[in-house]
């Protein structure tokens, strides 16, 4: 096996506990898939049964609505896992995944191969359902915005979760994110129009609450922010 794929993957709290020998058993080696930028992982169809964990770049999750329009759902960075992500084998529901921004590599693993490595090693399977219920969380929380909150709040929460998920301590009173994200991303995450977004970000940037460039985004006081969205 390529010593350096097993410490690319290695590199995440999700593999470390893995030994040589389950690696091997994963089959790894065959299973790294490489695609450009705006390639489509898969349809709903196409990959039954396998779970995709993000090495590097972005991929787009999305679906094709009634009109045929694409809806984005989510924009997932490294370290993340889409797909059948419950282990369920029905459980896409019509989505795509899509290289997006840049070329990605990630790994595919059948399901049933997983299962057997989380019934062996419990302590990749707290991981897993860690990262999972964390993921299922931020969906809710979307949807609870969408329903009650109005665009600024929605906005503000949204780079809340940001800061969250890009690993911000809770106490440092600045944080930056490398913007991998468009307002026209944004716009369609949190359900609002390009448009409104760029003057609600051009808004906050004059209160002082967000810097917004093509390279980064910075909350210089992310304390701002939560009394902003009353979070406790």
């Amino acid at each position: 096996m390529s010593a350096d794929k097993f410490l690319l993957i290695r590199n995440y709290d999700l593999w470390a506990h893995l030994t040589d020998e389950e690696y091997e058993e994963l089959d790894l080696i065959h299973n790294f898939i490489e695609a450009r930028k705006g390639e489509y992982i898969y349809f709903e169809k196409e990959f039954l049964g396998k779970l995709f964990f993000l090495k590097d770049g972005f991929i787009r999750i999305g679906y094709i609505d009634e009109n045929g329009n694409e809806v984005i759902r989510e924009i997932l960075q490294k370290g993340e896992v889409f797909g059948q992500f419950t282990l369920s084998r029905n459980s896409l529901n019509g989505e795509f995944a899509q290289a997006y921004r840049s070329n990605v590599s990630l790994c595919a693993f059948e399901i049933g191969d997983f299962e057997k490595l989380l019934a062996r090693k419990p302590e990749i399977a707290i991981h897993y359902s860690r990262q999972i219920g964390q993921k299922l969380r931020n969906t809710e929380n979307r949807i609870l915005d969408l329903l009650h909150k109005d665009v600024r709040s929605r906005l503000l929460s949204y780079i809340y979760q940001l800061v969250l998920q890009n690993g911000y301590n809770g106490i440092d009173p600045s944080f930056s994110i490398d913007n991998f994200l468009t307002h026209d991303d944004i716009a369609r995450l949190i359900g609002s129009s390009r448009q409104s977004v760029t003057t609600l970000i051009a808004g906050f940037e004059k209160e002082g609450l967000l810097i917004f460039t093509r390279q980064l985004i910075v909350v210089p006081d992310v304390k701002r922010i939560i009394k902003a969205l009353n979070v406790s």
